[in-house]
């Protein structure tokens, strides 16, 4: 059995559960504070980075999401997530580095900072500045996926493609941090509710970070 080392508000283990639910592959969930260092964990992956994903009885341990998420395209067949033409599954590997590495850098890292690491680290108050940069900049993210609405049935085309699944990982725990104003994104509101209908994002958004709770309207499919 897969073993997930995890935590609940890592956007990129979120991506991979996504994928594991939607191809049908089991696994269980390790709470892993990756902050603490612990030294289990770091012999897994010296990165110290979530998520990790192990099977002892295989002797296999997958590390850096984008790369186990490849594995599992290659080796399930079921729902391919990285699909279509050779220009189609560029478009969908070049979405997914949009979300990883930007919406994440400009967006979900710094609210985990402020709003997660702060306050259960370093017992700090979080900084106004850094929460309105990230939230003004959201916005613009939203902008881009309310283009590509208008444009496809979904982000990457005609499918729902791992481009989908990277986009909804890293809104979710945005918003759960409450730094998603979805005022004037309709298309993306819409993207996403169909996103939080599928059975595979339920369990995402039953989950809770100790301390902190997210906004009433989080776990609403219909909002």
């Amino acid at each position: 059995m897969w073993q997930l080392h995890q935590f609940p508000l890592c956007p990129f283990s979120r991506k991979l559960r996504l994928l594991l639910s939607e191809k049908g592959v089991a696994y269980d969930l390790w709470r892993e504070n990756p902050w603490e260092g612990r030294d289990e964990f770091l012999a897994l992956n010296p990165a110290g980075r979530t998520p990790v994903l192990h099977d002892s009885d295989k002797g296999v341990t997958l590390l850096d999401s984008r790369a186990t998420c490849e594995y599992f395209e290659e080796t399930v067949e079921k729902s391919p997530m990285i699909n279509g033409t050779a220009a189609n599954r560029a478009e969908i590997r070049r979405l997914v580095a949009l979300f990883d590495e930007n919406f994440f850098g400009d967006v979900t890292g710094p609210l985990l900072n402020e709003r997660m690491k702060k306050r259960l680290i370093y017992r700090q108050p979080p900084d106004s500045r850094v929460l309105r940069e990230a939230m003004k900049l959201a916005h613009g993210h939203l902008d881009y996926i309310d283009y590509l609405i208008d444009h496809r049935p979904w982000l990457a085309g005609a499918q729902m493609s791992l481009a989908d699944l990277a986009a909804a990982a890293q809104i979710s725990v945005a918003d759960y941090l409450g730094g998603i104003d979805w005022a004037g994104h309709e298309q993306s509101r819409g993207w996403y509710s169909v996103f939080k209908s599928r059975p595979s994002f339920r369990p995402l958004l039953s989950e809770r970070m100790e301390v902190i709770q997210p906004p009433s309207h989080y776990a609403d499919v219909n909002a």
